[in-house]
């Protein structure tokens, strides 16, 4: 059951991915031959305006398909020296236009966290969680280090700030630790009314990609705090706070993967997110509606994000590599040579089959740790 829910959920993230395409093709007139919304053998299908509507077996997503996606292999075959489609196939239109229509799937995508982020403000919730007096790790624990305790930080300081940024609850803190790691960071700590400031260089946890500081929450601040409710207007200026807050956080944990992180362990394959999607939904919807609805919305927002920014990768047969070639088209003014084209594909489809064999060893190797 845990499969099929998230199997469902992603679908939902891909089918909303592919109907950004196919609004900004019909927008720009480029012909969509074939809208689905799932895979696989067609179950029910209804032509209309040109375009054939499905209902398909396998609910992954669904696809967009436009008149003229592939006329680059037909140039190729006929050894012609440019691309030459009709104005309403995807190499007719100006390179700008297909610039827009690539862009459009990864948009609806952000659009889609957005609308989930706004949902959650409107809503509201309250949890629990520890301030922000801490205790070293390695008091608690023998085996553990702690470049907090080795800066000069002492068990029953409050940590006020972190590099000037307040920090209100422990969530705050360990956000922050984790997205900073093997960096030095100024803590601002209170010592009994005593204001201090210590540097202390967090370590960077290489299963992970996380940033470690070796402290632990004081179990006497736990407190019960609120997030939201927000009005409909404010709750728009939070849910694209979030937003941007979730898109800088992707970009930097990126760029976390190439400070010798074990990519297998760090990355999450998709059976791997399935099953996370999956638990999400169940266990949310167990303690509650409100919290089922609210954790869901959460997640599927984190997952839409992460797909905004992967598919803008500048990668052959991603988004981003569409994007890519009609940028150097507008900038060149000329059409790139359809052989140029096919190779650089095969390169694409060779890094991604690269990716999806470490996140599926990773995916195999977790599973097997549990």
């Amino acid at each position: 059951m845990t499969i099929i829910i998230g199997i469902i959920g992603l679908g939902f993230l891909v089918f909303f991915h592919e109907l950004g395409h196919f609004t900004a093709a019909r927008l720009f007139g480029v012909k969509v031959v074939a809208f689905s919304i799932g895979m696989g053998p067609v179950l029910l299908h209804r032509e209309k305006g040109g375009t054939d509507y499905r209902l398909s077996l396998i609910p992954l997503g669904g696809y967009c398909s436009m008149k003229g996606e592939h006329d680059f292999q037909k140039a190729m075959e006929e050894n012609r020296t440019q691309i030459d489609g009709e104005k309403d196939s995807f190499y007719g239109i100006h390179p700008f236009k297909r610039l827009l229509i690539a862009f459009a799937g990864p948009f609806f995508n952000l659009l889609l966290g957005f609308i989930a982020f706004y949902i959650v403000a409107l809503m509201g919730y309250s949890y629990y969680s520890a301030g922000t007096k801490v205790t070293m790790a390695d008091e608690l624990y023998k085996d553990m280090a702690s470049p907090a305790h080795e800066a000069g930080m002492m068990s029953g300081d409050t940590i006020t700030a972190i590099d000037g940024k307040e920090m209100q609850d422990f969530s705050d803190l360990s956000g922050y630790i984790a997205t900073h790691p093997d960096e030095d960071i100024c803590i601002t700590v209170d010592r009994n009314g005593e204001i201090l400031e210590i540097t202390a260089h967090t370590l960077l946890d290489k299963e992970t990609g996380a940033g470690k500081l070796g402290i632990v929450a004081s179990q006497d601040s736990v407190t019960e705090r609120h997030y939201g409710p927000y009005t409909p207007v404010a709750a728009i200026a939070e849910g694209a706070k979030q937003c941007g807050n979730l898109v800088a956080l992707t970009f930097k944990s990126i760029g976390i993967l190439f400070k010798g992180v074990d990519v297998t362990k760090a990355v999450s394959g998709p059976v791997r997110i399935t099953t996370m999607l999956g638990d999400t939904v169940k266990e949310g919807f167990a303690a509650g509606l409100q919290v089922g609805i609210i954790s869901t919305l959460q997640f599927l927002a984190l997952l839409s994000v992460s797909l905004f920014i992967t598919n803008l990768l500048p990668v052959p047969i991603l988004d981003g590599g569409l994007i890519l070639f009609a940028l150097i088209e507008i900038i060149a003014r000329r059409k790139m040579h359809p052989k140029l084209l096919y190779y650089i594909q095969y390169v694409g489809i060779a890094f991604i089959a690269l990716l999806m064999i470490l996140a599926i060893a990773g995916d195999v190797r977790y599973f097997i740790g549990k």
